[in-house]
C-alpha cells in the first residue's frame, strides 16, 4: 500500500527525521588560514604547501583517516590578524576540525573565540606560550614546544659551548615588534637573573627590511651572543646585516621560526655558520617522503610548485598535518566513530600520544621528540635542537641532540600567566 503526505504534515515529518537522526558526516574538514601574499609569505607559502600535501597523501594513500576523506579548504590571511579573524568567521560554521593560523596575532584574537565555539586551536611552537595549562585554555594546545621552551633551549645551548657558566655575558634580543616577537622577553629576563648574563632588547617594526640602527647598535655594544625572533623578510634582512658588520655567524641564533632555507640564501657565503632553533629533523631522508612523491607530487596533486618539498618550512607543515591526523585517529578511537565533530576532535587532541614507533611507522622515525598530552599539559615536552647552516654544501646540520628547556623557569611562568588569564576571563581553572 503507498499513501503520499499533505506537503505540511511531509514538512514536519522531514523536520523531525533531521532532528532526530542528523545525516552523517560526509567528510573531515581540515581548513588551513594560509598566508601566500605579502612580506610573510615567503613563511607561508612552504608551509601551507607541506600542510596540504600531508593531508592530500593520506586522502591519495589511505583515503582519507579511518575510511572518511579529508576536505581541505583554504583562506588566505596575509598575515593580518584583522583578514584572519574573518576567516575564522567565515570557517566556524563548516565543521572544522582543527584551525592552525600561523600567527600569533591571529592566536591571540582566535582564543576566546575557539573556546566558546569548541573548535580546536594548534599553534605549534607560536602563540600564547600558557596555553599550555589546558585547565585554563581548554582548546588551545601549543605542543611540542613553545616560545619561552625555545628560548631557554637558546640559552642552554650558550650554556652548554660556555662551560655552564653565562655570567658577565652580553646577549641581545633582535625581535619583531609584535605579539611574537615580544612572546621570549620574560623568559630571557628570568633566565639572565638566573644565570648572569646582561640583556638587552632590539625590536624591529613590520615588515623588518629596516633594520640598519639595530645593527649599528650590535656592532657599538659588542654583545657577545644575538638571539633573534623574526619572520618574513626580516631574517634575511637580518642575517645579511649581521653579515655586513662582520659579526661572528656561530653567535647569531635564531628561533626556529628564523631558520629556513628562505632566510639564509640571499645573503650568500655570508650566512654560513648561522643558527637557529629547530622543533623537528631536516632534509628528506625520511621514507614519508618516497610515499609523498609517489601519491601527491608525482600524480600532479600538489599544493604548490613542487620546489619547496623538503625544505625547513614544508616539513613543518608536514608535521602539522602529521599531528593534526594522529590526533583525528585518537579521536574516532576514544568516540567510536570515523565521523568525528570539533568537540571530539579536542578530545583526541588532549588524549594524542606519538610514541618513536608511531613515528617510524608514519615514516618518520626519529623526526621529533616524542610526547604525550594531557589536560594539565596541553605543549608537550618542550624540547628542541640546534641546526647550523652550512652556505657551501647549502644546507643544515643538526648540531645538538634533543635539548629539554628550563621547566622549573618555564612552568612557573606559564602558572602565574594562565592564572591571570583566567581570572581576567572569569574562567574556573580545572581538569574532567
Amino acid at each position: 500500500m503507498t499513501f503520499r503526505l499533505a506537503a505540511p504534515a511531509a514538512a514536519m515529518l522531514a523536520a523531525a527525521l533531521a532532528t532526530a537522526a542528523p545525516a552523517p558526516a560526509q567528510d573531515l574538514h581540515f581548513p588551513s588560514l594560509s598566508y601566500r601574499t605579502g612580506p610573510f609569505g615567503a613563511g607561508g607559502i612552504p608551509f601551507a604547501d607541506g600542510y596540504s600535501d600531508y593531508l592530500t597523501l593520506m586522502n591519495e594513500r589511505d583515503g582519507g583517516i579511518g575510511g572518511v576523506p579529508i576536505r581541505q579548504t583554504e583562506c588566505e590571511t596575509a598575515y593580518n590578524t584583522e583578514k584572519g579573524v574573518e576567516c575564522y568567521e567565515a570557517i566556524k560554521g563548516d565543521s572544522p576540525l582543527i584551525l592552525q593560523p600561523l600567527s600569533t596575532g591571529i592566536t591571540y584574537q582566535l582564543i576566546p573565540r575557539v573556546t566558546a565555539d569548541g573548535i580546536p586551536l594548534h599553534t605549534m611552537g607560536y602563540g600564547r606560550t600558557s596555553a599550555k595549562n589546558g585547565a585554563v585554555f581548554s582548546h588551545i594546545f601549543n605542543y611540542p614546544a613553545n616560545y619561552w621552551d625555545g628560548a631557554s633551549i637558546a640559552i642552554k645551548h650558550l650554556l652548554d659551548i660556555n662551560g655552564g657558566d653565562l655570567s658577565g655575558k652580553k646577549i641581545a634580543l633582535v625581535y619583531h615588534n609584535s605579539a611574537y616577537g615580544k612572546e621570549p622577553i620574560r623568559t630571557l629576563e628570568e633566565l639572565s637573573e638566573k644565570h648572569g648574563y646582561a640583556l638587552s632588547l632590539l625590536p624591529v617594526d613590520s615588515p623588518g627590511q629596516e633594520q640598519k640602527s639595530q645593527w649599528l647598535q650590535i656592532r657599538r655594544d659588542k654583545p657577545d651572543y644575538v638571539l633573534m625572533w623574526g619572520w618574513g623578510v626580516m631574517n634575511p634582512v637580518a642575517i645579511q646585516e649581521a653579515a655586513n658588520i662582520r659579526f661572528p655567524m656561530e653567535n647569531f641564533i635564531g628561533v626556529w621560526w628564523s631558520g629556513s632555507e628562505n632566510d639564509v640564501l640571499p645573503a650568500g657565503a655570508g650566512a654560513h655558520g648561522y643558527k637557529s632553533l629547530a622543533m623537528h629533523g631536516t632534509g628528506m631522508d625520511y621514507p614519508v617522503y618516497a610515499d609523498m612523491k609517489q601519491y601527491v607530487i608525482d600524480a600532479g596533486k600538489a599544493a604548490g610548485a613542487g620546489d619547496q618539498v623538503g625544505s625547513v618550512l614544508y616539513s613543518r607543515g608536514m608535521y602539522a598535518a602529521m599531528l593534526a591526523v594522529e590526533a583525528a585517529r585518537k579521536a574516532q578511537e576514544i568516540h567510536g566513530t570515523a565521523e568525528i565533530t570539533p568537540a571530539m576532535m579536542r578530545d583526541g587532541m588532549e588524549a594524542l600520544e606519538i610514541t618513536e614507533e608511531r613515528m617510524a611507522e608514519i615514516g618518520l622515525p626519529n623526526f621529533g621528540p616524542a610526547f604525550a598530552v594531557s589536560c594539565e599539559n596541553h605543549g608537550g615536552p618542550g624540547r628542541g635542537l640546534v641546526q647550523q647552516w652550512d652556505a657551501t654544501a647549502k644546507q643544515w646540520n643538526l648540531i645538538t641532540d634533543w635539548i629539554e628547556s628550563d621547566l622549573e623557569v618555564i612552568d612557573a611562568l606559564v602558572a602565574e600567566d594562565s592564572a591571570a588569564y583566567a581570572a581576567e576571563a572569569g574562567i574556573t581553572p580545572g581538569c574532567n
